[in-house]
Parts: structure tokens; sequence; C-alpha cells
């Protein structure tokens, strides 16, 4: 190449002429000419740049980028002027990058560049040295840089001495000069300024205004010193007259503060303090001994004291373990929720049977809110006879809200975990860490991080607040966490927790927590008697279906609040009423129109192309009705009702087995291709997924292709396979209560859902017959008015059938 032959040109050719050399860019680096320096070489296209170098005849053309930020610099990112060096010494290192030692040869100019495949080479112009000719001026400058350089060695001994007795004897100027600007304290532009200066007088000017700035800095930062050092002395004076204040004061009598230093030992020898922190108390009682009472560092030392003196360091309450008033409790305070009490009784059990366990299990409740998970912790801890405290967690971002604030920050606290331990008094409370997924992280930390060692058995035993700086013993604190959604909750800390789902309440659940629980605490905080608000069964589950959809019972309790008001308020107006009874006209008038209606069903004629599903929601179990519409066309298969991607491929599923049994349901072969199947759930703005109306989506597609309708009062739910096999699914407790809600008589259940169905048998409606199926080809015999198999077992031949008969009778004749 043309380059490779002007690169072997040594000497004195390259001189004022345009040679081609490869690039090195580098960060808040400026090599000067006649400087060695050592630089380590890290970037690929860099390493190739000095890789080809060495190739040839060790000259590389190095400058600075003019952002530091930017990784891949090309030459229009760097200092059009920069330095040509010889490359002395290579080492190459073992992560693969290069250690350089260069000396800088001569500043040179980029004209233009030339990208090569592995590394950016230019063609650079050497920049000799102008204004060498000797003159007074000249001579004026030297001499007054000297003079100034040797002044700055005297303030600055980090300069080397021996540059002094150099720049004296020498009279190179454009060397010293460069040498000088090395070895001052110079700012990086600074810097690439003297580069760009080509002209010697120019860059002697600009040397010596430089110098005496710097000069002047060095000064000022002595006189600051010097204040300070006054200042410092000044402190010591104060402190030997604080003394022998301190001195008149016991003298006189007056040593109140000695009195309570001595007040707060006392009393650390009670506390049952570690070591460690037995030392760093009394190393800052020493400290605030010495210290003026009313001096913002005594108040510093004063509180941190404080805080480790106020914490529980062994001081525990006696666990009331008795299963059957854990059990009481429990009754007392929730309806329902049978497998969540369940799971708390186990581990009062265990914690009883086995009096030896130091650890405390680390409970986490997920279900949707209003389900009473706040209440259920307290309920535990109150069945333990255990002091409780909550901790919201909902919006934290911060990793000082649980570790704390070091002292060095005014103002700084302990984290929510130290408060909350100062707060229970007691080393073995229990802690609702509330609202664990909803944990945010930003610049600051992340807190859900600074909880893994909280949560962890092994570690938070040793747990290190930053304010305390000192280890505080957790292992004994028993920690409930609540959640909303397992999704939200980290998987380090998900696999450190017991998981406890609380799953919503249903309509009777729902009745029972109004009857038992919720009416008795409105009467009594509105003091109403008995009379005064009376409201039946019929009445109450109106409201529940009518006026509120939810999982929990907040909603609920809203209502009947609001109701109660109301009945306060007709009370008070007509003072001859002494008994009220809430009927249906009241509910409307007082809390409206009804805001959600029973979904509607057209259960009594038989329906061809419709179906009725089973889903489950977070705030209970619903039905849903798939239509299915045949229409001429290409073969296209149309979903509506946004339905999420599970849900559409349960369609698909459902589709490709009815093609693969058509001819046992009277279906030619071909028969998708001539028509467009569109599947649509009504509801079209409520979002809906998931695989358990795959058996339905199946049973109104083959309804609507074989013209056979379904039979009625008739719901199901299951996942189906390719191959028809039908799949478990979840909520089933929820889905069969919503189906004998809505007049439903029969259900077909997965066959696999039997022991799902067993555990919760009791709660559901004698009256409802549910039909446990393993494959779609027996929900189709059943749930279709016409066996679809019978009259097919000897099918009629399709099309392509017909057609090869036809020619075989042809050739025959």
């Amino acid at each position: 190449m043309a380059y490779e032959e002007i690169n072997k040109t040594q000497g004195e050719e390259l001189k004022n002429k345009e040679i081609f050399l490869p690039l090195l860019p580098l960060k808040n680096v400026i090599i000067l000419p006649k400087t060695i320096l050592p630089i380590i070489v890290g970037r690929a296209s860099s390493i190739q740049a000095v890789e080809h170098a060495l190739q040839y005849d060790k000259i590389i053309f190095i400058s600075t980028q003019q952002d530091h930020t930017i990784e891949n610099p090309s030459e229009k990112d760097v200092f059009q002027i920069g330095t040509r060096a010889s490359i002395l010494q290579v080492m190459r290192m073992p992560n693969g990058a290069l250690k350089i030692l260069v000396e800088g040869t001569c500043r040179a100019k980029i004209n233009y560049a030339m990208p090569m495949d592995k590394f950016t080479g230019v063609y650079v112009e050497d920049l000799p040295t102008t204004g060498l000719e000797k003159s007074i001026e000249v001579e004026a400058l030297w001499r007054h840089l000297k003079e100034l350089y040797e002044s700055y060695i005297k303030l600055n001994d980090k300069v080397p001495a021996d540059l002094m007795s150099l720049a004296k004897n020498s009279e190179d100027m454009d060397t010293i000069a460069d040498t000088l600007a090395v070895h001052i304290n110079l700012s990086f532009n600074d810097r690439q300024e003297i580069l760009e200066t080509v002209n010697l007088k120019e860059r002697l000017t600009k040397l010596n205004e430089k110098l005496l700035a710097e000069i002047e800095i060095i000064q000022t930062e002595q006189r600051i010193r010097g204040r300070i050092q006054s200042q410092v002395e000044k402190s010591q004076r104060e402190y030997y007259l604080t003394e022998q204040i301190k001195a008149i004061h016991k003298e006189l009598g007056r040593d109140d503060y000695t009195a309570e230093i001595n007040q707060i030992r006392a009393k650390i020898k009670t506390l049952g303090l570690t070591p460690e922190a037995h030392e760093k108390v009394e190393k800052e009682l020493r400290r605030l001994e010495q210290m003026p009472p009313l001096s913002s560092e005594a108040v510093v030392s004063r509180n941190y004291i404080d805080w480790i003196i106020s914490l529980p360091w062994k001081k525990q309450s006696k666990d009331t373990i008795s299963l059957a008033q854990a059990e009481k409790i429990l009754s007392q305070h929730h309806a329902g929720l049978i497998k969540p009490k369940e799971r708390i009784i186990e581990f009062i059990a265990a914690k009883k049977f086995a009096k030896t366990i130091e650890r405390s299990p680390i409970i986490c409740l997920v279900g949707p809110p209003g389900v009473g998970k706040t209440s259920l912790a307290q309920s535990i801890a109150q069945s333990l006879g255990r002091e409780f405290v909550r901790i919201s967690l909902g919006g934290i971002k911060d990793e000082a809200e649980i570790r704390g604030h070091r002292r060095t920050y005014i103002g700084a606290l302990p984290g929510k975990l130290i408060q909350a331990m100062r707060k229970a008094k007691t080393m073995n409370p229990v802690i609702l860490l509330d609202e664990i997924d909803k944990m945010a992280r930003d610049i600051h930390g992340d807190p859900a991080s600074a909880l893994l060692e909280v949560l962890d058995p092994e570690q938070n035993r040793s747990f290190v607040d930053h304010f305390l700086d000192i280890e505080y013993d957790l292992s004994k604190v028993m920690f409930i966490a609540t959640a909303n959604m397992m999704e939200g909750i980290p998987y380090p800390l998900f696999d450190r927790m017991e998981i406890i789902t609380l799953t919503g309440y249903t309509e009777e659940e729902k009745l029972e927590i109004a009857k038992n629980f919720l009416i008795p605490k409105g009467l009594k905080e509105y003091q109403l008697k008995s009379q005064e608000f009376q409201i039946g069964d019929e009445e109450i589950r109106k409201i529940i279906t009518q006026y509120t959809k939810e999982a929990g019972v907040r909603q609920l309790e809203r209502m009947i609040t609001k109701l109660m008001r109301k009945a306060i308020q007709l009370l008070l107006k007509d003072k001859k009423i002494t008994s009220l009874k809430i009927i249906d006209e009241l509910l409307k008038d007082w809390l409206g129109n009804p805001k959600f209606k029973k979904t509607t069903l057209d259960l009594k004629k038989e329906r061809i192309g419709l179906a009725t599903g089973l889903a489950w929601t977070e705030f209970g179990g619903d039905v849903l009705e798939i239509e299915v519409a045949v229409l001429p066309g290409k073969g296209g298969l149309t979903l509506t009702g946004q339905l999420g991607e599970v849900m559409q491929e349960s369609a698909h599923a459902a589709l490709s087995y009815i093609r693969s049994r058509a001819p046992e349901l009277g279906l030619k072969n071909s028969f998708y291709s001539a028509k467009d199947i569109h599947v649509h759930i009504p509801e079209g703005a409520t979002p809906k997924d998931g695989p358990s109306a795959g058996i339905t989506m199946c049973t109104a597609l083959v309804s609507a292709l074989t013209k056979n309708p379904t039979v009625p009062h008739a719901a199901m739910t299951g996942e189906i396979t390719l191959r028809g096999r039908i799949l478990a699914i979840g909520g089933l407790k929820e889905k069969l209560l919503a189906a004998k809600q809505h007049d439903i008589s029969r259900v077909f259940v997965p066959k696999e859902n039997v022991d799902d169905y067993l555990e919760i048998k009791k709660e559901i409606p004698s009256d409802l017959e549910i039909i446990f199926v393993e494959h779609m080809d027996e929900v189709l015999t059943k749930a279709l008015v016409k066996n679809p198999f019978e009259k097919n077992s000897k099918q009629a031949p399709d099309e392509e059938t017909t057609k090869k008969t036809k020619k075989a009778r042809s050739k025959k004749a």
C-alpha cells in the first residue's frame, strides 16, 4: 500500500512532509514534545493502531479526545493538533491490553483521515516551533519564567528540584518550556493550549501567565491552612477553659452534666449490651465528657447514645402459645380463610412443640386488597402475645430507609427496622412488612436488596444499621410480609419467605362478615341500636352483588356505613321513628341504581354456536358466553373480545383438535378452507386471558360447524390440548359458586381437579351436578343436544374420496 511505502522512509526525509500514521486517541491525557509517558492501551482500535506502528517504524500520532465519554472516537472527536511520538517500550498485559512507553517527538496536525479496517489512520504534517530567533523580549520572558518556576518549586515540594538546575544550565528554550509545562499543575484545556501554541514567544508568554496564576492559588491555599491552624489552636484553648469551668462547677456542686453521664453508664450495665455495643457507647461517652454540653458534636453524640440505650438488647415477651386460644382469636377476627388459618396454626403448634426453636418463620401473605392481610398479621401477634409493629414499604426507593443514614449526615436517623424495634421495646415482636411488592429502586439504592439480609435467618442475627454501625440481633423477630401480587416480589426475597395465599371472599363469606363483623362494628361506631338499623340477608346479598365488585370487603363496609349515615339522618329528621328496616326501595334511594349487574345468560333455548364458560377474577368467579359464527370465506379465524395471548392460543388449539377429528364429527377434511370462523367473547372492554376457556371454545366451534345446539343450563371449564386431553384449572371454588349464582345446573370440570373438588365439596350446593371429564370427546357427547359421533361412525365420503371413486369407475368402464 502507499502508506506502507511512506512509513518506510526514515529520518530527515519526514520533516515538513505529509505522512501517514496510526491515530492513538487518549482520554484526559495530553503528551507534549520531548515528554516520556507510560500509557495503558485497552481499546481494540487503539491496540490495533499500536500494533501497526510496531510493524513499521514505531511512530504513532497521539491526540486527546475532546469528549472523554466517547468510547470509539473518530478523527473528528480528537483535537486536530497533537504529538508525533515514538514507541520506546511495549509490555503485553494478561487481560490483552498493552502498556507502552512513548516519547513525544514534535507537534503535528491532522490534514485528513483514512479509516482502516481495525483502526483510524491520519495524514499528519509536523509543526516545527517558530520564533526561535533570539530577541530581547524572548530572553526577558525566558528569565521571568525561570524565576517564577524557582518560586513555584519553593511552594510546591512535589515538583522535582533537579528540573530547576536543568532549566538554568540549558539554553534550549523550546524543549525546556514544554518540560516545565508538564510539571506545572495545569488544567486539561491549558495544557492543550500550550501544545497548540507553535510560536515560542507566545508559548513563553502563556506559561508565565499560567504559572503566576498557579503560584497565587498555592499562596492562597497556604493562607487558608494557616487560618485553620489558628482555629484549631483556638479550639484547644476553649477545651482547656471548658475543663477549668467543669472543675469550677464541680467545686460549686453544679456538676449535673457529669452526673447525667454517670447515670447513662449505670443504665448501660443493666441493658445487656453486646461487647461491641458496650465498647462503642463507652467510647462515645468519653468523647461526650470532653465536649462542651451545648456544642453540635455533643448533640450528635448524645442522640447516638440515646438510640442505643433505648433499644431492647435482652428483653423478650413470653409467648402465650395456646392452640385453642390462637384458633379462637383467628376465628373471632376473620371469617373464612380456612387454609391460611390452618397454616398459621401449624406454625404456632411447631413453636409450642419444639420450644428450643429460636428462628421465627418468615411468612408472606399474598392476596388482593381488602381480604384481611394486615388484620390477620395483627391476630397472629395477639395469639402469640407479642408486640406488633407495622412498617409500610409501599413506594420506598431508598436503601437508607431500611439500613439507616450514616451519622455524618445532618439529621441522620436509623432505618425503619431499628425504629420498629425501639417502638416494640422487646427483641421478639411481630413486625409487619406491608406492601413488600410495591418497593421501587433508583440511584439511592435498592431497598429490596437491603431486605435480603433482614429476611435471612442465617444473617439477620448480625444486622448492621448504618446509623448505629454495630451488629444488632433480629433473629428473634417474627417477620410477616404482605403483597397483592407475587410477580412484584423480587425472586431472592420470594425465596426466603413462606408464601400463604389469601383468595377473595365468596358471596356467602361476605354475607357472614357483614352480619358478624361489619354491621356490629358500624353500630358501635355510630352508637346505633340494633332496632334502629335492621337489614336482611337478601338486602346484604344485593349490596354484595349489585353495588360492590371486589375480592375483599372494603367497598361493602363503605356501603353499609353509608346506609347507617342515611339512617341516622332519617332518625334525626323524624323523631317518631324508633326502628328502621332497610328494604329494596331504601337501597335504591340511598345507594342509587345498581352499579354492577349480573351477566345475563340465555339458558332456556337450545343454542347453536354458543357455549357458557366459567372464569376466575380477583373479585371472585364469573361466567362468560362464547359465541361462534361460521361465514363463507377462505379459512380465516377471527378472535375478538380483547383476548390475551394464552386464550388466543387455546382457540387455535381447539380448532386444530376439530380439524384432526373432522371425519368423526361429520365434517369434511377441508371444511375450514371455504369458511371463515369468528369467535367472540362479549364485554369486549374487559381484558380476558388464561387457558381454562379451551373446552368452552371447542364446544362452541363444534356446535356452530355441525349445527348442533348446546344443552341448556350447562357450563364448563378446562384447558384443551391438540389431542383433546383436558387439563386441570385453578379457581375451582369461585367458578362453581358463580355457576350456581347464574342458575346453571350442570358443570363440566377436568378430572384432574377431583382432589380440589373434594376439599371444597361442603361449600358447593348439592344440587349442582359436577361432571368430571378427561377428554374432549366426553364433553361433546354430553354438552351437545345430539351426540356428534353417533351418526358419523359411517361418515359420508369427502370430496377427494368422491373424485377418486368416480375416476376408478370411469377407468373400469
